[in-house]
């Protein structure tokens, strides 16, 4: 029998902890995808997802998949065989872009970054004439970087911007609309505060007028997704998938406590969590690793100091504090920690925790 769990403090790249009314709400009897009470539900998620978004487009929508799923919707809707997609990578998530891309037979133009810096925008736009589709992560998980966006979409020309949310929609600021972003996904299980399996999705109008038809996936046709949940109502809706309605129960009650709380002040409480853990980080002498000014608040990466068993620190804190840290990404697995500050966990108690544990599991270690 697996060990029972009263408790993790979930400080890792993801997932973090869940709102107590998350938790709540994921207790509710389970009922049918076709029940009044859960299409209301499910039309309030909807709602709740454009103001995260920061869009007007009605198909947004939770997909009934984490979101690596969200991210193979966004390239089957969008890319067929030999168009271009010019793909901006700084980090794993951009790296991923790639091969879903062309797995969906896309021509890819990869621009390559170093890790821990923020996509060059210049050299992503210059990087093909008259690509189909840009594509970029804004808050890259593996590096803890923030990019620049916004600049992409205004200056993106005839291109759909395929833009990647998962560590920022809810926490940072999120305009989709207003920086031209035609495709975005997200998952739940960050700084909205949800458990992994859904993923947040928006396809602008422009981008489902030149979407792929008849695109290699069934499950995923923002078409026919589109006519159940987002782009139709009541009697016009068309059944495509039972849906996890108790996840969909959870997302409805993390939105509806992060706008209670007024997405202005949650953003403000991210970006004061991830400032007082960075500074408090660098006066224990450490370093990070993410470029200075491009520093996600969410999630920070820091430098395992030389000497140091990067695996003995995490097991320490998980064996003594119960507390999560993630190891790096790719070749930074064992030089780099992740700390995550998201969802009900970015506040000034969860940074004082998290240093004061490290301390004592760097000196143990």
């Amino acid at each position: 029998m697996p060990q029972a769990l009263t408790s993790r403090f979930l400080f890792g790249p993801g997932p973090s902890n869940c709102y107590p009314e998350v938790t709540a709400a994921l207790a509710h009897p389970v009922i049918g995808h076709l029940d009044p009470v859960f299409i209301e539900r499910l039309d309030n998620t909807c709602e709740g997802l454009r103001t995260v978004w920061g869009t007007q487009n009605a198909r947004t929508l939770p997909l009934s998949v984490t979101g690596s799923g969200g991210m193979e919707a966004a390239f089957v809707n969008t890319v067929d065989d030999g168009d271009v997609a010019v793909i901006a990578v700084n980090g794993l998530f951009g790296e991923r872009m790639c091969e879903v891309a062309r797995r969906c037979g896309a021509t890819v133009v990869r621009v390559d970054h170093e890790w821990g810096t923020p996509i060059d925008v210049e050299r992503v736009l210059t990087a093909h004439p008259r690509p189909k589709v840009i594509a970029a992560v804004h808050a890259e998980t593996s590096t803890g970087v923030l990019s620049d966006v916004a600049s992409l979409g205004q200056n993106k020309g005839d291109a759909l911007l395929i833009v990647d949310a998962v560590t920022s929609i809810g926490g940072l600021e999120l305009l989709a609309d207003d920086w031209g972003i035609d495709v975005g996904y997200a998952g739940t299980q960050k700084c909205l505060g949800v458990p992994p399996g859904l993923s947040p999705f928006t396809m602008s109008g422009e981008a489902f007028e030149r979407r792929i038809k008849d695109p290699r996936s069934w499950y995923l046709d923002v078409g026919l997704l589109g006519g159940y949940v987002g782009a139709a109502s009541g009697s016009g809706r068309t059944y495509h998938h039972t849906p996890p309605v108790t996840m969909i129960a959870g997302l409805e009650a993390g939105l509806q406590r992060i706008l209670a709380e007024g997405l202005d002040a949650v953003q403000a409480r991210h970006r004061a969590a991830g400032a007082a853990l960075q500074a408090g980080i660098q006066e224990m002498g450490l370093e990070l690793f993410a470029a200075e000014g491009h520093r996600l608040p969410s999630l920070t990466t820091v430098k395992v100091p030389d000497g140091v068993d990067s695996a003995a620190v995490r097991r320490h804190l998980l064996e003594h504090f119960s507390i999560e840290i993630g190891s790096g990404a790719g070749k930074y697995t064992s030089s780099v920690w992740r700390i995550g500050m998201m969802g009900p966990n970015a506040n000034a108690a969860s940074v004082t925790l998290v240093l004061g544990a490290l301390k004592e599991a760097i000196s143990a270690a």
